[in-house]
């Protein structure tokens, strides 16, 4: 993802999964903003949303093969804090037969302007045999048909 200001607005027009969460008042912590921790959850929010849109769990049903989070990272550009509504962007920037690299993004519709991005690194992994896999090429093809100009890359 491209570095960001602290005056950043961005549009989430690139991600072809949004969603809108609103900021409760027990994410805030002891210094009056919302918890790192919490960012992470917008994130995993944004992920399952766009799993559901690829019907990732129902591949996962029927072969035993769905995803492992191998990595996660949060840069923190503004805190957050309540009352806000957010949008949560999830998009995937790299894909293999094994492996799905997505970005996040968290827009604050109080503050008009990027608080967060992130990134996450899924796997596939046989929940049957208990080792890593290959996703099933159906599944591919819809991350394909949902990301323009995405290509599946060699492994």
């Amino acid at each position: 993802m491209p570095n960001h200001t602290p005056d950043d607005t961005v549009d989430l027009g690139g991600f072809p999964v949004i969603i809108e969460l609103p900021v409760l008042w027990g994410h805030m912590d002891a210094f009056q903003h919302v918890n790192n921790v919490l960012y992470f959850r917008y994130f995993e929010s944004a992920r399952v949303a766009y799993a559901d849109r690829i019907a990732l769990y129902q591949v996962q049903q029927a072969t035993g093969i769905g995803p492992i989070l191998a990595s996660t990272s949060c840069d923190f550009i503004r805190p957050l804090r309540y009352p806000d509504t957010i949008r949560v962007g999830c998009r995937t920037v790299h894909l293999t037969e094994v492996e799905i690299r997505q970005e996040h993004a968290i827009h604050s519709e109080r503050q008009k302007r990027l608080v967060a991005i992130g990134t996450a690194t899924v796997m596939a992994y046989d929940y049957r045999s208990l080792r890593r896999a290959a996703f099933p090429r159906d599944l591919l093809e819809r991350v394909l048909a949902l990301e323009s100009g995405l290509r599946l890359n060699p492994a």
